[in-house]
């Protein structure tokens, strides 16, 4: 793995890389860096359709997801961008253990797959308020045995 940190803007990174946030099972998107990404992307209705299709129990209800997941969190790969599902509310508060479980259930997709470099702001730390020694380590941890490379965009 190679791990970077650099002050720079997330959006401004070469084609090559593909993008990872944390949102919420509910797909709220209404704070934070997943604003930009919904303005981008259309991230939201494109999650909530992905969701829908690909639902393992058959559910229309969005947070049921997170409680088939037994709230342990998941990662929902949705075109360029890995959204790691975190915690089940917007309001809520994710734990340094989903945040480490969706970032293990990414890292199966992306050895799996022709990925080799994700940018991600420093997930977990703005409104969440998880302290982000800990998640640099978690990610560092999680990746460190591939030959991905991480790019964190600081601001």
């Amino acid at each position: 793995m190679i791990y970077k940190e650099e002050v720079r803007d997330l959006f401004s990174v070469p084609d090559d890389y593909w993008f990872a946030q944390c949102i919420s099972a509910d797909f709220g998107m209404g704070k934070g860096i997943a604003v930009e990404f919904n303005k981008r992307y259309d991230m939201k209705n494109e999650v909530i359709s992905f969701y829908l299709e690909n639902s393992i129990d058959g559910s229309r209800d969005l947070t049921n997801a997170w409680d088939f997941a037994r709230n342990q969190g998941f990662c929902l790969w949705v075109n360029r961008v890995f959204n790691l599902v975190t915690k089940r509310n917007y309001w809520s508060k994710p734990t340094y253990e989903t945040l480490e479980n969706s970032l293990r259930i990414m890292k199966q997709s992306v050895v799996q797959s022709p990925v080799k470099k994700i940018a991600m702001p420093q997930i977990g730390c703005g409104l969440d308020k998880l302290k982000w020694e800990k998640v640099s380590k978690i990610i560092q941890d999680v990746f460190k045995d591939t030959d991905i490379e991480i790019l964190v965009c600081r601001q």
